[in-house]
C-alpha cells in the first residue's frame, strides 16, 4: 500500500497546497498503482493534479497526449517555472527542434512531453519513445477518442498503437464531459485492461443556471451585469459580434473588452491579464477563451448565442464560481436563435459534392499530384483559400473537418508559436566569434544568456518586444540583429508566426475515389442534430430544473432540485417557488401514501411553514389530485405522481 503523504509531499513542495481536493487524490492512488483509470472531473476541478503528481513520484517520462496546443504550451512553461523539466512537439514545430525536445525526453532528466495527437504516428516519434522510459500516458480530453463524443479527432485512435510499444504503462483518461456511451467507449478505445471509472458529480451547486427567452438581449445582458456584480465572461459565435457588444457595454459604462483568436499574441496576452487583474471586468469572447484560464472568481457567464452542445454549453458555464461562491450561467436566446441553430446541421454536414470539391481545390492549392502528398505540411489561410476559389468559408470549414473524420488530412486551429532560440554552439565558443564590427550583437548575446536559461540544451520561447524596449531598438531592428546571429551559426532563430496547418495523412486521390462513410457522415449528422434537439430542448423547458437536466444529460440521477435555478426559483399561482412546491409535494405524497391522515398529523409531519403547506395542499386539492373529506381527513388519489418521487421511483428502477 502506497503512503500517500508521498504525494501530498509533492503537492506542497510544486504546487504549495497542503491537501488533494475530492477524488484527486483516489486517480492517483490508482494510476501509481499501474492501472489504467478514467477520471471525469468538471472543469476547474484540477485534472492536471491526476497525472503530474503520480508522474514525479515514478522513475520515467509521462506521455501527455492533449489537442489544446495553446494550453500544452502553458502547462510547459508551468512545470518549468516550478522547476520541472518538461518539453512539447505538435505541429508546426522545425524537424530540429522535435529532434531536441525528443532527445532531451530519451537523455535528459525530463519528466513530461506533451504531444499533439497527430504527432503520434510519425516514424520519429515512434522510434524515440522506443527509447524512452514512459511511466505513464495521460490523455487530456478523452472524449475526442469517442466518435460518440461531440469532439471526435481520428488521430486520438493513435494512442491504442502507442500502448502496444509501451505496453506495461498505464493510461490516465480525463475529461470533463462525458455522457454514459462516451465513457464507455473512451475505455474500449483506449484497450482499458479492466474498467475503472472515477467520477466527482459534475453538480455544481454554487452555479445558478439561469433560461432567459428574450427579444432583447442586450438589455437583459446590461441587467444582469448591474444586477451581480464582480468578474463576467460573455460568449458569443462571432468574432465580429465580439468587438460589437464590448464596445456597446462601454457605451453604457460597463469596463469589458473583447477577445477572439484572430487577434495577435501580445493583443490577447494584454486582454487576459487586465481582465485577471480586475483592471477590465466583462470580456466578450468566442469560445476560444477560457481553456486553460484559471480565474477563480468569475461570477457570471453569459452566453448570448445558443451553443451547439450542451457538453460545450456545460463547459463554459463551468468557468463560473470556482472559488465555490454563487455565481451565475445565463442563456439568453430567442425564436430566431433556434431557427440558426437548426441551420447549423446543413452548414455543418455540406453536400458529399462539395466535400470532394474542396478536397480537388486543396490539393490543386497546395499543387499535390494523385498519389503524392502524404505526411505534406503546410500553414494554412482559410480565408485565403475559400477566397481564392470562390467557396463559402463556413462550410468549406466544415468540408475540412470531415475530410478529417474520414482520415485524409488534419487541420490545426490558430496558432501562435512565439519566437524561439537555441544556442547550436557550446558556450566555450562564444568567445571565438568578433563582434567587433556589430558590436550591438554583443548586447544582444547578453541579453539572452541573462533573460532566458537552458538556451545550450533546448529552444526558449522569446519576447522580442521586451527585449527591443530594453536594448533601446526597435523591434525590427531586433529581428535583423538575431537574423545576423543565426547567419554567424551562434543561434537557432525561429521568428514566430500565427497560422493554422493542414496536413495530408494519406496520398491524394481523385476525387470519385473519395470515401466518406456512414458513420462519418450521416451517424455523426444524426448525432449532430440530436445534440442541438437537446439544446433547444434545455432552453425552452420550463418546467424542469436546469441543474437537473443538465446532469441527466450527462448519465447522472440527482434526486434533488438545485434550489436556485429560474425553475426553482419561479413562483406557483399559489406563491410557492417550484423548488418548495415539489419538496412539499413529496413529503405529502410520502405521508400519504401510506395511508389517509388528518389534516393537523399531516402538517405535523411536513418540515415547512403551516402556510406554505396549506397552498400546496389547496393546489393539490384544486388539481383533484387529494381528496379533503368533511372531517379533513386527506388521502392520495393516486392519479399524480410529484417529480421528485417519480425521480426516485425511476432511479430504484434502473
Amino acid at each position: 500500500m502506497v503512503d500517500d503523504n508521498i504525494f501530498r509531499s509533492i503537492l506542497r513542495r510544486y504546487w504549495g497546497y497542503s491537501d488533494f481536493r475530492p477524488l484527486q487524490l483516489d486517480i492517483i492512488r490508482s494510476v501509481y498503482e499501474g492501472k489504467d483509470v478514467l477520471g471525469l472531473m468538471p472543469t476547474g476541478g484540477g485534472k492536471s493534479i491526476t497525472f503530474q503528481v503520480p508522474a514525479l513520484a515514478m522513475p520515467g517520462v509521462c506521455l501527455v497526449v492533449t489537442p489544446l496546443i495553446a494550453l500544452m504550451k502553458d502547462q510547459v512553461d508551468n512545470l518549468r517555472d516550478r522547476g520541472i523539466m518538461a518539453a512539447a512537439i505538435y505541429s508546426g514545430m522545425t524537424d530540429q527542434e522535435i529532434f531536441t525536445a525528443l532527445d532531451n525526453c530519451v537523455y535528459g532528466d525530463f519528466k513530461f512531453l506533451y504531444v499533439s495527437p497527430e504527432r503520434l504516428g510519425t516514424e520519429l516519434f515512434i522510434g524515440k519513445v522506443k527509447l524512452m522510459n514512459v511511466c505513464m500516458i495521460a490523455v487530456d480530453e478523452s472524449h475526442c477518442i469517442s466518435q460518440w463524443g461531440y469532439d471526435f479527432r481520428p488521430s486520438y485512435l493513435r494512442i491504442a498503437q502507442v500502448r502496444d510499444i509501451i505496453p506495461n504503462a498505464p493510461v490516465l483518461a480525463l475529461t470533463a464531459t462525458a455522457t454514459p456511451d462516451v465513457v464507455d467507449d473512451i475505455q474500449r478505445q483506449l484497450r482499458f485492461r479492466t474498467p475503472n471509472v472515477y467520477k466527482k458529480s459534475f453538480e455544481r451547486k454554487n452555479i445558478a443556471y439561469v433560461v432567459r427567452r428574450t427579444d432583447d438581449k442586450m438589455g437583459q445582458m446590461l441587467k444582469i451585469l448591474n444586477s451581480v456584480q464582480g468578474t463576467s465572461i460573455v460568449y458569443v459565435r462571432s468574432r465580429e459580434k465580439t468587438k460589437e457588444i464590448a464596445d456597446w457595454l462601454k457605451k453604457q459604462g460597463v469596463s469589458a473588452d473583447h477577445f477572439h483568436a484572430g487577434l495577435s499574441q501580445e493583443t490577447k496576452n494584454r486582454k487576459q491579464e487586465a481582465w485577471k487583474s480586475g483592471e477590465c471586468r466583462v470580456i466578450v469572447a468566442t469560445n476560444a477563451f477560457g481553456m486553460g484560464i484559471d480565474k477563480p472568481d468569475v461570477r457570471t457567464v453569459i452566453h448570448v448565442d445558443l451553443p451547439d452542445t450542451l457538453e460545450a454549453y456545460f463547459q463554459e458555464a463551468g468557468r463560473a464560481g470556482r472559488d465555490e461562491k454563487r455565481s451565475y450561467a445565463t442563456l439568453l436566446y430567442n425564436k430566431m436563435d433556434i431557427t440558426n441553430l437548426k441551420k447549423r446541421i446543413a452548414e455543418s454536414y455540406p453536400p458529399r459534392d462539395f466535400i470532394k470539391k474542396v478536397y480537388a481545390k486543396l490539393s490543386y492549392f497546395f499543387e499535390i499530384g494523385e498519389g503524392e502528398g502524404e505526411g505534406f505540411v503546410h500553414s494554412f489561410s482559410l480565408g485565403e483559400f475559400s477566397t481564392s476559389f470562390h467557396l463559402p468559408i463556413t462550410q468549406t470549414f466544415s468540408a475540412l473537418k470531415i475530410l478529417q473524420q474520414a482520415g485524409y488530412l488534419e487541420l490545426t486551429d490558430d496558432l501562435n508559436l512565439g519566437s524561439r532560440v537555441m544556442f547550436v554552439v557550446p558556450r566555450r565558443k562564444l568567445y571565438d566569434f568578433d563582434f567587433s564590427k556589430e558590436p550591438l550583437l554583443d548586447d544582444v548575446l547578453e541579453m539572452l544568456l541573462r533573460s532566458y536559461s537552458g538556451l545550450f540544451a533546448d529552444y526558449a520561447r522569446i519576447d522580442e518586444t521586451d527585449m527591443s524596449a530594453r536594448l533601446g531598438i526597435t523591434r525590427d531592428e531586433l529581428y535583423q540583429k538575431l537574423s545576423r546571429l543565426r547567419y554567424f551559426g551562434v543561434i537557432d532563430y525561429i521568428p514566430g508566426k500565427k497560422t493554422p496547418y493542414v496536413k495530408f495523412v494519406r496520398p491524394r486521390v481523385d476525387e470519385s475515389q473519395l470515401v466518406i462513410t456512414k458513420a462519418v457522415y450521416e451517424e455523426r449528422m444524426k448525432r449532430f442534430a440530436q445534440r442541438i434537439e437537446y439544446v433547444i430542448a434545455y432552453a425552452t423547458d420550463d418546467s424542469h430544473c436546469r441543474s437537473r437536466m443538465l446532469l441527466h444529460y450527462f448519465g447522472e440521477e440527482n434526486p434533488h432540485d438545485c434550489g436556485a435555478c429560474d425553475y426553482c426559483l419561479t413562483k406557483r399561482d399559489e406563491g410557492v417557488t417550484n423548488y418548495l412546491f415539489d419538496k412539499v409535494s413529496a413529503s405529502i405524497y410520502a405521508a400519504l401514501s401510506e395511508c389517509p391522515r388528518s389534516m393537523r398529523e399531516l402538517l405535523s409531519l411536513l418540515d415547512v411553514e403551516e402556510s406554505k403547506a396549506l397552498s400546496v395542499i389547496r393546489f393539490l386539492r384544486d388539481q383533484n389530485v387529494v381528496e379533503v373529506d368533511e372531517a379533513n381527513w386527506i388521502r392520495w388519489k393516486k392519479v399524480w405522481t410529484p417529480r421528485s418521487s417519480r425521480s426516485s421511483a425511476k432511479k430504484a428502477s434502473t
